[in-house]
């Protein structure tokens, strides 16, 4: 029997344009909506045509339990000087939070981003009464790097949001 924190019978993989009511729904629930920039009464058409036309620059992933999408995140890398660097970004679903979706879910972004696209920067900014989030994202090497004060509307308030990166030497581990 799998515990509540264990994500073991969890599976990660590519999100596909098939799985656009999927994500839609879960990108619609309040909590996840709170925690992301994502509009209330998001059309699934919206988050279709998001789907089919991510770029090369991007990986989209989901966490599935029993075929249910209870996880999104996606890597966005940036283009130009800014190539090293990704936007990072995840979200879980309301009723599965606290269970091992988001570390696996971020686990397997920064594998992509250390050891098969050398990204060494990743950055994020996550609402500052959010601490679950931002205790996983310091467990992983996120730290802090300032606040944007009165970034986003939230519930009808002007609400702060963390500036977050992880920084990884591009040369990876030093030989002794």
């Amino acid at each position: 029997m799998t515990e509540a924190n264990d994500p073991s019978d969890i599976s990660i993989r590519a999100a596909r344009a098939v799985d656009f009511e999927a994500i839609s729904a879960l990108m619609s629930q309040p909590g996840i909506r709170a925690g992301t920039l994502r509009q209330p009464f998001s059309n699934p058409e919206q988050t279709r045509k998001w789907l089919e036309t991510l770029s090369d620059d991007s990986i989209v992933i989901v966490a599935e339990r029993a075929g249910r999408v209870l996880g999104l995140a996606g890597l966005h890398r940036s283009k130009g000087r800014r190539h090293h660097s990704a936007a990072l970004g995840i979200s879980v679903d309301d009723n599965h939070r606290g269970e091992g979706i988001g570390k696996s879910l971020l686990t397997a972004l920064i594998d992509a981003a250390d050891n098969w696209l050398g990204i060494s920067r990743i950055e994020l900014t996550v609402f500052t009464d959010n601490e679950p989030a931002i205790a996983l994202y310091r467990r992983a090497g996120f730290e802090m790097e300032g606040t944007h004060r009165a970034y986003a509307l939230r519930h009808g308030v002007l609400a702060d949001v963390f500036a977050m990166a992880r920084i990884r030497d591009p040369a990876g581990p030093r030989a002794a």
